[in-house]
């Protein structure tokens, strides 16, 4: 399995939440990974992406601010530290290896289904 998200749970609103993707394979068949979210009735919306080429870090404006994408290439895991967190934040996070990773790409809505391969989510609930 390339990607296994995990670190997801219910959280009261303003608390704060890190999410963890141990990721397989070689960086070099992919160009960029992220993390997008799901939610019922909503149109999926990515959250961070992560260049493989020069780690530039990008971010929707919904989560600016309040989330921070980062790496740990010794511990092949992905992370989402999400803080500040808002009921309309509630959703299933998905990490994906990405065919690319921009600013467009990931403030697209609905997300573009540009994966190379994702995890089978794990669900953050806030609680107001």
């Amino acid at each position: 399995v390339p990607l296994v998200e995990s670190g997801g749970g219910l959280v009261e609103v303003g608390g704060s939440l890190k999410l963890s993707c141990a990721v397989s394979g070689l960086s070099s068949d992919y160009s960029g990974i992220g993390w997008f979210r799901e939610a019922p009735e909503k149109q999926r919306e990515g959250v961070a992406c992560m260049s493989n080429s020069d780690d530039k870090e990008y971010y929707t404006d919904s989560v600016l601010g309040r989330v921070t994408i980062s790496r740990d290439n010794a511990k092949n895991t992905l992370y989402l530290q999400m803080s500040s967190l808002k009921p309309e934040d509630t959703a299933k996070y998905y990490c994906a290896k990405l065919m690319y990773c921009t600013q467009t790409l990931v403030a697209a809505v609905p997300y573009p289904p540009l994966w190379i391969a994702l995890g089978q989510g794990t669900q953050v609930v806030v609680s107001s």
